[in-house]
């Protein structure tokens, strides 16, 4: 039996996929009242249960062998610092004591590459790298090291555990949809009319997932493995979209400093009006920063491998166009 937290998020659900693939046992934790709809057609059992809350995790936990831990909380707004550390934090500390208490034989903990202090520009971001939230300024990401560190001290009691760190995901099935897919809706739909400087290191969800099946295969206990993909440019990822929907790149780009006192104004506005936030200061300083990052570690111990990411654009748009969510033009 495999238990997936946050099996209905974007990365969980393709997890799932996977190992449903694979004929696997899969339980899934679900919030109560959570949309299934990302989990429709697939054969799980679905129980209900929260992070926040230990006691519900040890009947959910009964049983596994491994349990993949994704449940955590992405926010680009400030202000939801309690929510991100009563999830991210504190329920990472809660699924791998669980895992402790009920013998789990394996707990594969979703991290991020933000959980790493990010060296200077021209410096290689790989598994050496520390996790220490004095040194993070991302609220999100400080959470996902703080996270990361009560992972491995519950590991350092004896529990089997490994740390996934993917780069930007993006793919198909992404249901809510993500920050980077709704950013390719409306680039598609003409709605966003400038585009910025920068770029980063994006990944294909599908291998993500199966990176996470590897790592659960292969992974060495307390070790901490990178699946990233491709360095793409933003400029580069309209010009996908472009291609694909014959919608034009918009014609003028901003510089890097005023796209981050944009984003802190769209930040304002969609915090008065309930708006998604699509981009803000983070985010800019994100494609401004090191993205020079190596999944080699990954490659050379457990086969890990990513496809090109002009291929998953396409497979994106198109299955969001399958959706009805994207056009044809």
């Amino acid at each position: 039996m495999i238990v997936v937290t946050g099996a209905t998020g974007y990365l969980g659900n393709n997890i799932v996929r996977s190992l449903v693939k694979r004929n696997h046992r899969v339980r899934c934790l679900v919030l109560a009242g959570e949309s299934l709809v990302p989990l429709q057609g697939l054969d799980v059992e679905v129980v209900e249960g929260d992070v926040r809350d230990i006691e519900t995790l040890y009947p959910a936990f009964d049983g596994a062998d491994i349990v993949f831990h994704l449940a955590s909380i992405i926010s680009l707004l400030p202000g939801n610092t309690k929510l991100l550390e009563e999830v991210n934090v504190g329920g990472a500390r809660n699924v791998a004591e669980a895992c402790l208490k009920t013998g789990v034989r394996r707990l594969v903990y979703t991290s991020s590459i933000h959980a790493l202090v990010e060296p200077p520009i021209g410096h290689v971001i790989d598994e050496t790298m520390p996790c220490d939230p004095d040194r993070i300024s991302m609220a999100y990401s400080k959470t996902k090291a703080r996270a990361t560190l009560e992972v491995l001290n519950v590991i350092s009691k004896g529990l089997d555990g490994v740390v996934v760190m993917p780069t930007g995901v993006i793919g198909p099935y992404d249901f809510k949809p993500s920050a980077t897919g709704q950013m390719l809706l409306d680039y598609a739909a003409g709605k966003i009319p400038v585009r910025i400087e920068g770029g980063y290191d994006f990944v294909d969800v599908r291998d993500v997932a199966e990176g996470h099946i590897l790592v659960a295969e292969k992974g060495r206990t307390g070790e901490k493995y990178i699946l990233s993909g491709e360095w793409m440019s933003v400029d580069d990822i309209l010009q996908e979209v472009s291609k694909a929907t014959r919608t034009p790149v918009p014609r003028w780009k901003i510089p890097g400093a005023l796209a981050s006192a944009v984003a802190r104004m769209i930040t304002s506005y969609c915090m008065l009006t309930g708006a998604k936030v699509l981009i803000n200061h983070d985010s800019v300083s994100t494609l401004m920063g090191n993205s020079l990052i190596s999944s080699e570690k990954a490659r050379r111990e457990l086969g890990y491998t990513s496809r090109p990411l002009r291929e998953t654009i396409r497979d994106t748009l198109e299955w969001f166009r399958e959706q009805g969510w994207l056009s044809t033009r």
